[in-house]
C-alpha cells in the first residue's frame, strides 16, 4: 500500500510561507473543454451534489456544484503510474459519499500495472492497493463504458466487489485493502476480453449485514455461455439466469426494490464496432427475479444498441435510458437517443425527438458535435428532473428532462481529456494547438476557450508555423495552410500523404511533411500545390524541425542511430552531422532567435549544439530528459528560458533554467505530475510571457504552469548530484525455439530506470557467422556478425519505467551474442 505523499509538500509550503518574495506557480489545463470519452457518471446516493465521473484515459473527477466545474482527482499521478489515468469503474459508498474507490489501469502502460485507488476524503488523497498480481484493469479497453464493475456493498461499507476482464469476480471484506477471488463464479474470460460487464448487489437483500443477492453481467453472447448470473449467498455460489434475449450481451442494469432488473443490451461491448462485434443492434429487458419472467421493454422503433439506464430512487417506475453508438436525428445533428418512462418501460418518450438546444457554456466547438457513445445516463437522485449523460466528447446535463423543449448543458468546465500533438506559442500572444479528434484551437490565453480550427478534419497530428506566426500549416486526414495566423485555413491542392509531422521554414516559404507510415519526407514551396521527395532522409516517422533564424536550415534527429541530420538548402536534402546520443526524444528544440542553437533530450541527459549539430556538449547537471522546450527569456537575461521534463539531482518533473542549463529550479510538485508528459511528449515555453510553460500529459490535454502570486506550488532549487544511482537497463537474448543450425530468438529490453525511454536502438554481435534472416516488431539492419535493431512500432517505441519490449528474429546459426547501445546501459 502506498499513500499519496502530501505531508512533505504541506510541510515545505509552511516552511516557505514567511518568504514574502518566494516564487510560486499555478498549474492548470489549457481550457478547451472535454474532448474525450467520458465512460461513466456516478452520483452519490447519500449526499446531494456529490457526483463522480470517470474517463478512459483522463482519470476521474468530482463535480464542484457551486462552481459548476469538475475537479480532477488524479493529477498527482507520477510517470510510473500513468496508466492509472484509465479508470474502468468507480464505486461510491452508498452510506458515505466521501468514501470513493477507483478501479484503475491501462493494459499498454506501465506493464499493465493495475490498482484499486481508495479515498476517504472525496478523492483529495488516495491509498493505492496494487492488484496487478491478482487482476489487471484496462480503462481504455473495449467495453469501458459498461458497468459499474466495482461496487460497495449497500449493507456493509467494508465489503466491495470487483468484476474483472480476465480473472473473474473478486471480493474484499476490508474496504479494498485485500482481495480474494470468488471461486464460485464460473467465468474468468470472455471472447471479447471484456469479462464482467457489471456487478449489482441488491439492497433489498441486506439483513443486518452485507447484501446476499448479487447480479453479475457477463460480456458475451448467449451462444458463448450464460451472460447473467445470480448469487443468493453473498457470492459464495452463483447460478446462471435462464432466458433473456439471444445474440446480445448485457451493458448496464438497475434493480428496483421489488427485485425487478432492467438491463440494456447490445451486440458488442462497445463503444464502437470491431471485427468481431458489429455493435449495431440492441434491446432493453425487464427481468422479474421473483417470478423468473422476462419482458421486452425496448422502445418502439429503436433496434440499435443500448447503453445507460437509471431509476428514480423515489419511483421505481420512472426510468431514463440511452442508446449508444446510434446515429439518429439529434437536434441539428445526429447521435444517441435518450428516453424516459413513467411506467417501467411499457411506454417511452424520446427526449431527443423534442426541440433540443445545446448550451455550450463557452465551448462553442461543441455545436458541431453531438451526444454520442451514451454508455451511461443517470438521474440526479435528489432531483430527478435533472439527468446526466456521458458522451465521446464530454458530459451533458439537463435540469428538466421532461420539459417540452430540452436544453442540454455541456458540463465540461475543468474536464480536459485530449491527446496532444502540438502546442505553439505564437508571437501575437495566441496559443495554437493540435489535438486528437477535435483538430485543435487558436486561443488568446490558456485560461480562455478558443476557436476550433476550421474546416474540421478530426485528429490533427502535425502543426507548424513560421517564426512570425503568420504562416501556418496543419495535417491530419487532409493538409491545410493559413496566412493569417490561423484565423482561416485553405485546403492544399495536393497532399503527399496523411497525418504525420510537419515543419515550416522560419520565413514560412518551405513546408516539409513526413507522412504517417512513410519512410520518405516531402517538400513543398507553394503550400502543397506540388511536392518533391527530400533527399537523404529515408527515415520512418521523421520529425523535422526548422531553425528559428535561417530559413534554409532544418534539423532531424535520427534517434535510432544517434545522429543529427541537417539541411542547409531549405529542406531539399539532409546530411548527417554530429551525434548527440542514442534513444532520445525525436523532436529537437531549436532556440528562438539564435541560428544553429539546438537542444536534444536524451534518456541519460540533455545535449546542446551551437554549431547546427556538428558537435554536442552534455549538460552535466541533467541525468535524464523526456522533453525539452524554450520560451521567453527571464527579465535581464538575453538567452531564452529552458524548460525540461527531466531529472536534476533528486528533482524529477518540470524544471526551468535561465542560464543555459547551469542551474535549475523545479516548477511543479508531487501534487501536479499529470502522469508525466505522456508517451509522445510535447513541451514548449511561452514566447511572450516569462515563466509560462506548456506540456502534454497522460490524457489531461495541454497542461500549463505560470508564475502567479497566488500560486500553490513553491518553486524549489534542483540540486545536482543528489539523485540516487539508477540501475542499468537489461538487454536479453532469449532463444524461444531452436533446431540444428538455427533458432528463433527474442531480443528483450527492460527499462529499469525512472524515466521513459523515448525510442531505442540496440546492437548485437555474434561470436560466429550467424545470420539474421527475418524479424518483426522492429527494423533490423546490418550484416553478419553485427546487427542493429531500431524501434518502428508505435506501441513499443517508448519503454516506460519497469516495462519490457521485445523484437523477434529468425537466425541461421547457434551463437548467443553480446549487446551494445545506450539503451542497454
Amino acid at each position: 500500500m502506498v499513500l499519496k505523499p502530501l505531508c512533505a509538500l504541506l510541510a515545505a509550503t509552511i516552511l516557505l510561507a514567511p518568504a514574502a518574495h518566494a516564487e510560486t506557480y499555478k498549474w492548470d489545463t489549457v481550457a478547451m473543454g472535454g474532448g474525450g470519452y467520458v465512460t461513466g457518471v456516478i452520483p452519490s446516493k447519500s449526499e446531494r451534489g456529490v457526483i463522480y465521473m470517470r474517463t478512459d484515459v483522463g482519470g476521474a473527477y468530482r463535480w464542484d456544484a457551486p462552481r459548476e466545474r469538475w475537479i480532477p482527482l488524479q493529477d498527482w499521478l507520477p510517470e510510473e503510474s500513468a496508466g492509472f489515468m484509465g479508470v474502468e469503474s468507480i464505486a461510491v459508498d452508498p452510506k458515505n459519499a466521501a468514501n470513493v474507490y477507483l478501479m484503475a489501469g491501462t493494459a499498454y502502460l506501465n506493464a499493465g500495472k493495475s490498482a484499486i485507488l481508495r479515498s476517504t476524503d472525496y478523492g483529495r488523497t488516495f491509498d493505492i492497493i496494487d492488484t496487478t498480481a491478482q487482476f489487471k484493469v484496462h480503462g481504455n479497453g473495449m467495453g469501458r463504458g459498461n458497468g459499474e464493475r466495482l461496487q460497495v456493498d449497500p449493507g456493509d461499507s467494508k465489503v466491495l466487489y470487483a468484476g474483472t476482464r480476465r480473472d473473474g469476480l473478486f471480493k474484499s471484506t476490508d474496504a479494498g485493502a485485500t482481495w480474494n477471488r470468488l471461486a464460485g463464479f464460473p467465468v474468468t474470460a470472455t471472447p471479447n476480453d471484456n469479462g464482467v460487464s457489471f456487478v449489482l448487489p441488491d439492497p433489498a437483500s441486506v439483513d443486518g449485514g452485507s447484501a446476499q443477492r448479487l447480479f453479475i453481467g457477463v460480456s458475451r453472447m448467449d451462444a458463448a455461455g450464460p451472460n447473467l448470473y445470480f448469487s443468493y449467498d453473498g457470492g459464495a455460489s452463483f447460478e446462471p439466469v435462464e432466458g433473456g434475449p439471444g445474440g446480445l450481451m448485457p451493458q448496464r442494469a438497475v434493480l428496483s426494490p421489488e427485485g425487478k432488473l432492467y438491463i440494456t443490451y447490445a451486440n458488442g461491448a462497445g463503444p464502437h464496432p470491431t471485427e468481431l462485434e458489429a455493435m449495431n443492434q440492441g434491446q432493453v429487458w425487464e427481468y422479474d427475479a421473483a417470478g423468473g419472467n422476462w419482458t421486452n421493454i425496448t422502445p418502439a422503433g429503436m433496434n440499435g444498441p443500448f447503453g445507460g439506464i437509471s431509476m428514480d430512487p423515489a419511483d421505481p417506475l420512472h426510468l431514463v435510458l440511452a442508446t449508444t453508438n446510434v446515429w439518429y436525428p439529434q437536434g441539428a445533428g445526429f447521435g444517441d437517443q435518450v428516453y424516459t418512462s413513467r411506467d417501467a418501460g411499457r411506454s417511452w418518450s424520446n427526449v431527443m425527438a423534442r426541440p433540443l438546444a445545446i448550451d455550450a457554456k463557452g465551448m462553442d466547438w461543441i455545436h458541431t458535435g453531438s451526444i454520442h457513445w451514451a454508455a451511461d445516463v443517470k438521474f440526479d437522485p435528489f432531483d430527478t428532473r435533472s439527468a446526466w449523460v456521458v458522451s465521446g466528447n464530454g458530459v451533458f446535463r439537463t435540469t428538466n428532462i421532461d420539459a417540452p423543449s430540452t436544453t442540454w448543458n455541456f458540463e465540461a468546465a475543468g474536464l480536459e481529456e485530449t491527446g496532444v500533438f502540438a502546442a505553439i506559442s505564437l508571437p501575437n500572444g495566441q496559443l495554437a494547438t493540435a489535438i486528437g479528434d477535435y483538430d485543435g484551437f487558436i486561443q488568446n490565453g490558456p485560461a480562455q476557450y478558443g476557436v476550433r480550427h476550421a474546416p474540421a478534419m478530426g485528429t490533427t497530428t502535425g502543426l507548424a508555423a513560421s517564426v512570425d506566426g503568420r504562416v501556418m500549416a496543419r495535417v491530419g486526414a487532409q493538409l491545410y495552410y493559413s496566412t493569417n495566423s490561423g484565423a482561416s485555413w485553405t485546403k492544399a491542392a495536393t497532399a503527399s500523404g496523411t497525418a504525420g509531422n510537419l515543419a515550416m521554414s522560419a520565413d514560412g516559404q518551405v513546408l516539409l511533411h513526413a507522412p504517417e507510415k512513410s519512410s520518405a519526407t516531402y517538400r513543398s514551396v507553394n503550400f502543397g500545390a506540388s511536392w518533391s521527395v527530400v533527399n537523404g532522409l529515408n527515415l520512418a516517422d521523421a520529425r523535422p524541425v526548422a531553425d528559428t533564424v535561417n530559413p534554409l536550415k532544418f534539423y532531424v534527429y535520427d534517434n535510432g542511430n544517434g545522429r543529427m541530420l541537417v539541411s542547409n538548402d531549405g529542406g531539399a536534402s539532409f546530411a548527417p552531422q554530429g551525434s548527440p546520443g542514442l534513444g532520445g526524444w525525436k523532436f529537437v528544440a531549436p532556440t528562438p532567435g539564435i541560428e544553429g542553437d539546438v537542444w536534444v533530450c536524451l534518456p541519460s541527459g540533455l545535449a546542446h549544439t551551437t554549431d547546427s549539430g556538428a558537435s554536442f556538449t552534455k549538460i552535466g547537471t541533467v541525468s535524464g530528459c523526456s522533453a525539452v522546450g524554450l520560451g521567453k527569456a527571464a527579465p535581464g537575461v538575453s538567452y531564452p528560458t529552458l524548460y525540461m521534463w527531466g531529472t536534476v539531482g533528486a528533482a524529477r518533473g518540470m524544471l526551468r533554467s535561465t542560464d543555459q542549463g547551469a542551474t535549475w529550479v523545479r516548477l511543479n510538485d508531487d501534487a501536479h505530475q499529470y502522469g508525466g508528459v505522456g508517451p509522445d511528449p510535447r513541451l514548449t515555453g511561452d514566447l511572450n510571457t516569462f515563466g509560462t510553460v506548456y506540456m502534454s500529459s497522460m490524457g489531461r490535454g495541454v497542461v500549463y504552469g505560470a508564475v502567479a502570486a497566488d500560486g500553490d506550488v513553491a518553486v524549489t532549487p534542483a540540486i545536482p548530484g543528489t539523485a540516487p544511482p539508477q540501475p542499468p537497463n537489461k538487454c536479453e537474448y532469449v532463444i524461444t525455439a531452436s533446431w540444428a543450425g538455427g533458432h528463433i530468438a527474442d531480443v528483450r529490453i527492460t527499462n529499469n530506470r525512472s524515466t521513459v525511454i523515448n525510442g531505442w536502438s540496440v546492437s548485437w554481435t555474434y561470436g560466429d557467422n550467424s545470420t539474421v534472416n527475418s524479424w518483426w516488431n522492429a527494423a533490423v539492419t546490418g550484416a553478419s556478425p553485427t546487427y542493429t535493431a531500431t524501434a518502428t512500432e508505435s506501441w513499443n517505441t517508448n519503454i516506460w519505467p519497469g516495462s519490457t519490449v521485445s523484437l523477434g528474429i529468425v537466425v541461421s546459426g547457434e551463437s548467443v551474442p553480446t549487446f551494445s547501445g545506450d539503451v542497454c546501459k
